[in-house]
């Protein structure tokens, strides 16, 4: 059943063809140096772009997959969370792509899309279900930071989220405070790997709560108060790496305690975790530690696969119609986004 997916949920416009569990062709067309400008996602552009590049990178996904619009049998897009008017862009191309070629449209939970995304392996990649188990979900990205119980496949529960800054926008606030270029993760990452992360204590906020949730405010404050009274330090290069060592040092910390935590409470022997911030090298090294020494299987999504992209989302729409669920209704404005 080849299936167009399409995916404009912020900054990255992509459009995949899947076909029976493989990933036929995943193009994606970034916006980062578009943005690095202003530092930040500015959504009018972003909209701009999208509504520019969406036509020419879904031609070029069915030219990959060497597949014509009448060769399709669905067409999938990111209903939300994310930017209204980028998701805009995405959600009424695939509508009006539907209704042209009589074809089922269904929406996909970007969110969603990640939390199976590590399921997806190999070269071309392919959902690899078939060796599916029960797991706690880390999903960790620019606007979400969250843990999942998945008891079986599109059965799963929340457990804990973000109370206000996720991990991702905490990396890049943190770079800014820095002066380093956005996007501020992977800056912080690269210069981190020359660090020594125990050279400034920063707060590890909630850690000892007992409870899933995140919250990064307050960890992007106390950096912001101490470079007040230290203003040097982040103009010095042989302290800078320090500094990123340590704030990136408390981020990961928080994050793979409560995962770990979470996965031996609710009993399972697999952790997964996907999202934009799971590409940061520190966490996927220490995770797989932790796991190692837990005792638990990892599952980590393909660093390709990490950042936004429609093969996530085609992957995840091809097993909501196999389990019958019903089509979206072609309809106007953007469908709201069901939560995990």
């Amino acid at each position: 059943m080849p299936l167009l997916a399409v995916e404009t949920s912020c900054d990255e416009t992509s459009g995949a063809v899947v076909d029976n569990g493989r990933v036929l062709a995943n193009v994606v067309s970034s916006q980062i140096k578009l943005h690095a400008e202003y530092g930040g996602v500015v959504p009018e552009l972003a909209t701009r772009e999208h509504l520019r590049n969406l036509l020419p990178v879904a031609r070029e996904a069915l030219q990959q997959s060497s597949l014509a619009t009448t060769d399709l049998d669905a067409i999938a897009a990111t209903r939300g969370p994310g930017l209204p008017p980028a998701l805009l862009i995405g959600w009424t191309a695939a509508q009006a792509a539907a209704y042209s070629l009589n074809l089922p449209l269904i929406g996909i939970n970007h969110i969603e899309a990640h939390l199976y995304s590590p399921w997806i392996t190999g070269e071309p990649p392919s959902e690899n279900f078939d060796a599916f188990e029960p797991n706690v979900s880390l999903i960790v990205s620019g606007g979400h930071t969250m843990l999942v119980h998945v008891r079986s496949l599109l059965d799963h529960t929340v457990l804990g989220s973000t109370l206000d800054d996720a991990a991702g926008e905490c990396f890049d606030k943190i770079a800014k405070l820095l002066g380093l270029a956005y996007p501020g993760g992977p800056e912080i990452d690269h210069l981190a790997e020359n660090g020594n992360p125990a050279a400034h204590n920063f707060p590890r906020p909630l850690l000892d709560r007992p409870n899933d949730d995140f919250s990064f405010s307050g960890l992007k404050t106390s950096v912001r108060y101490f470079l007040d009274k230290n203003p040097k330090l982040k103009t010095d290069a042989e302290e800078l790496p320090h500094l990123c060592a340590s704030a990136q040092a408390a981020i990961v910390d928080v994050l793979i305690k409560k995962t770990i935590r979470a996965a031996n409470r609710e009993t399972v022997n697999c952790i997964t975790a996907s999202g934009g911030v799971t590409c940061n090298r520190s966490l996927r090294k220490q995770l797989a530690v932790a796991c190692e020494k837990n005792g638990l299987q990892l599952r980590l999504a393909p660093a390709n696969l990490c950042t936004d992209n429609a093969a996530m989302i085609g992957i995840l729409a091809e097993q909501k119609l196999n389990a019958g669920e019903n089509p979206a209704p072609i309809e106007t404005g953007i469908m709201p986004a069901k939560g995990l």
